[in-house]
């Protein structure tokens, strides 16, 4: 009998947290717990498209959707096997209204944490886009996805806890002390995901502090929306915390 699969939220970081020790750790020693998936369905904050639409179901080239950084983070391959029967059943489950995009290898959201978590490339990947940014509907979404947990899919929402950018150039270095309004946000968000308050959380930018600065655009916390219908009545815990150029890099798993 196949192990019913947890749902993990995770900030996923640029290109260089290939450089950070302690991050690239954590992400190892998170894998190492959890049961082998049969496959990976990952939602990413990189692809917005609607309707729903299915990314690669055969190997392809990996999408690097960043500028500016030195040749050796655009070196990187990740050539994990396509999940054809994965797709069929995210069809089956999502009614039919989804496209596919055969061509479209994964983005950083995906391969950069999966590349430090299974390295061996081994274990099937999908990668679905987010159809909406709207809270609700994403929860709606994952909440149809969740069948997938018993046949042995780790599903993972991609983003950042924190994201902004502009404001992140104004940090001190990946150790330096966080801005007040990255600190604030994350603060709240710890104690909505420790108490389950999911409709809070959906809520964000209304009950949340500094919600505007800590996600001027919305893509990097939808993710988590998926994540959360996945698991639905699950209490999130945190595995990873903590900062990485002010940006909150907390990360949870439901179940």
């Amino acid at each position: 009998m196949t192990d019913r699969m947890p749902v993990l939220y995770l900030s996923h970081g640029a290109p260089p947290l290939a450089d950070d020790a302690t991050w690239t750790r954590e992400l190892a020693d998170w894998s190492a717990d959890l049961p082998k998936p049969t496959s990976i369905l990952v939602v990413s904050a990189h692809w917005e498209e609607a309707p729903a639409t299915i990314g690669a179901t055969t190997t392809q080239p990996l999408v690097y959707d960043f500028w500016g950084f030195p040749d050796r983070y655009y070196d990187v391959t990740y050539p994990a096997p396509g999940a054809p029967d994965l797709a069929a059943d995210v069809r089956k489950l999502l009614g039919g209204h989804v496209h596919d995009d055969p061509t479209r290898g994964l983005d950083h959201g995906a391969y950069v944490p999966l590349v430090e978590m299974y390295p061996g490339a081994d274990i099937p990947v999908l990668q679905v886009s987010l159809p909406t940014l709207e809270p609700h509907a994403l929860y709606d979404f994952g909440r149809r996805l969740a069948p997938l947990r018993d046949r042995g899919v780790l599903i993972v929402g991609s983003g950042f806890f924190t994201h902004n950018l502009i404001a992140m150039r104004q940090t001190d270095g990946s150790a330096g002390t966080p801005p007040a309004w990255s600190v604030e946000f994350d603060d709240w968000g710890s104690g909505a995901l420790a108490t389950g308050d999911v409709d809070a959380l959906l809520d964000f930018q209304h009950k949340a502090p500094a919600a505007d600065i800590a996600h001027p655009r919305t893509e990097h916390f939808a993710p988590l929306f998926v994540s959360l219908g996945a698991g639905d009545g699950l209490r999130p815990d945190t595995v990873i915390d903590g900062y990485w150029h002010g940006l909150a890099k907390r990360s949870v798993q439901l179940g």
